[in-house]
């Protein structure tokens, strides 16, 4: 029998929104500012009271957040500058003229840095030294291979001197002198994201809006959590992964996707009580109400590829201790509130392991109109225990992919929604809606209307992802009162 769902969120009929910060309006590009306060009120006046957002941690050049400098630390890119002059750590002129700028944004924090400093950090001194004795598990480490990859030009870890690839201990300690300063600021930059991220938590859940984050099974190769705990991860003497993750062939991608994330040493991270693991939630839990587990069937088994190959295609299933992982998270936290994303290929096994812990799947109404009758992701097959999306941030705008079905595929979706040209997507939105599934998210190019070229993310591409944005001008009131009225018609208040 699945364990009882103790003390969750997902106690009544809820619907949400799908928006990742970096897609708020704003003239330098989404933060938690005011912007991410607004959006907070435009669920809450539509009786939305669910955010859900992509990994927020630091990314690399592509952008991607699932391929994060750190499984624990935020995106120094998505701290509101007007906080800082708010502060008086920066001044406006200057922000003005540098925000615009990923050059401009670090020189400004490095200046709200220096002010910080300047007044000994005013009335928040003895919130950032709580702050840095209480994330010391991940922001020692951090902070070093941040002010490291400075010192090398943002060469990947595996490629520096020796001494600091090994982590030669003498040697850190001597570059942590040198490096002191670089390290207080990123230090400095992760408890500003925090209190920011704490704030905007504290005001949605006064406006009754929960935050869903994003949790990838993975992390990068060229990470933090790499260069520190070398010994969680199946790597070469030099560094390198001996073998990565990804997924076979699938409907996302003919040659599946080589994510090229190092797999784990499960022997050796079950051996020390999944402390990585204990510790990697402990962060989740204080920003996030709910955390989707991106590729859940990871917990059971692993798509692994030699690192040397160039696609996913030559590869095979290897056995993940899912269960003895959950025992111990839930051991240390309790009952959590915890979705699995198990999308693509899921084996029975799959679904045991997720139905014992009483964990929440997905189900994807884009998946739905095709295999017939018995198709898991038609309405009719959905059960409680899910969370209903129209599409992800790795589909097709829900209008972009109806435009793409050929006239059979349409007639059929017409024919089961019993709604003859009835608009879309609203049409796939209020079926959503209907779903006996506990929550409902849509992303926010659903609400809106938009086309493919609105689309967040290509699978098996690297251009143009991760960039889109909305305006405010775009949503109208149509779009909250449409809301509003499917939230009552329902019962999803």
């Amino acid at each position: 029998m699945p364990r009882a769902v103790e003390n969750s969120v997902l106690e009544r009929r809820r619907a949400g929104v799908l928006l990742h910060v970096t897609s708020l309006p704003g003239d330098a590009g989404g933060d938690l500012g005011e912007n991410a306060f607004r959006f907070v009120d435009f669920l809450a006046d539509c009786g939305l009271s669910v955010w859900q957002v992509l990994p927020v941690g630091p990314t690399h050049s592509d952008g991607s957040p699932y391929q994060c400098l750190s499984a624990h630390a935020g995106n120094p890119e998505l701290i509101s500058l007007d906080w800082l002059m708010r502060r008086g750590w920066l001044v406006e002129e200057r922000v003005a003229q540098d925000k615009t700028t990923a050059a401009g944004r670090a020189a400004l924090l490095s200046a709200a840095h220096e002010a910080f400093r300047a007044c000994g950090g005013g009335d928040l001194a003895g919130d950032y030294e709580r702050f840095v004795r209480f994330h010391a598990y991940w922001l020692e480490d951090y902070a070093l291979f941040m002010a490291l990859k400075g010192c090398f030009q943002d060469e990947v870890w595996w490629k520096w001197p020796l001494k600091y690839r090994l982590r030669d201990a003498d040697s850190l300690i001597r570059i942590r002198g040198r490096l002191g300063n670089e390290i207080d600021r990123i230090r400095f930059e992760q408890f500003v994201f925090f209190q920011q991220w704490r704030e905007l938590r504290q005001y949605a859940h006064r406006r009754g809006v929960l935050l869903f984050g994003d949790m990838p099974i993975f992390v990068a190769a060229d990470s933090a959590d790499v260069w520190a705990k070398r010994r969680y991860f199946r790597l070469n003497d030099q560094g390198k992964p001996t073998v990565v993750a990804g997924v076979p062939p699938d409907y996302f991608s003919a040659t599946g996707q080589r994510w090229g994330n190092p797999h784990y040493d499960w022997q050796a991270m079950e051996e020390d009580g999944f402390t990585w693991w204990i510790e990697r939630m402990h962060t989740q839990l204080e920003m996030f109400d709910w955390v989707r587990i991106d590729h859940f069937r990871g917990f059971e088994a692993c798509w692994e590829i030699p690192a040397e190959s160039d696609t996913a295609v030559q590869g095979r299933w290897v056995k993940a201790p899912g269960e003895a992982l959950l025992e111990a998270v839930h051991a240390r936290f309790g009952q959590l509130p915890l979705v699995a994303e198990n999308l693509g290929i899921i084996t029975p096994e799959v679904e045991t392991l997720r139905r014992k812990f009483g964990i929440p799947g997905m189900l994807v109404l884009q998946f739905a109109f095709e295999g017939g009758a018995g198709n898991p992701y038609l309405p009719h097959n959905h059960t409680i225990d899910n969370v209903v999306y129209t599409g992800t941030h790795d589909n097709d705008t829900s209008l972009g992919w109806f435009e793409s079905l050929d006239p059979g595929g349409r007639t059929y979706l017409y024919d089961y929604l019993g709604q003859p040209g009835a608009s879309m997507p609203e049409a796939l939105v209020r079926c959503a809606f209907a779903s006996v599934a506990v929550l409902v998210v849509l992303p926010m190019q659903d609400v809106l209307g938009l086309g493919s070229d609105q689309r967040m993310n290509t699978p098996g591409t690297t251009a143009n992802n991760w960039r889109w944005r909305f305006s405010w001008d775009q949503l109208q009131s149509r779009h909250g009162d449409r809301l509003k009225h499917w939230v009552h018609l329902y019962g999803r208040g």
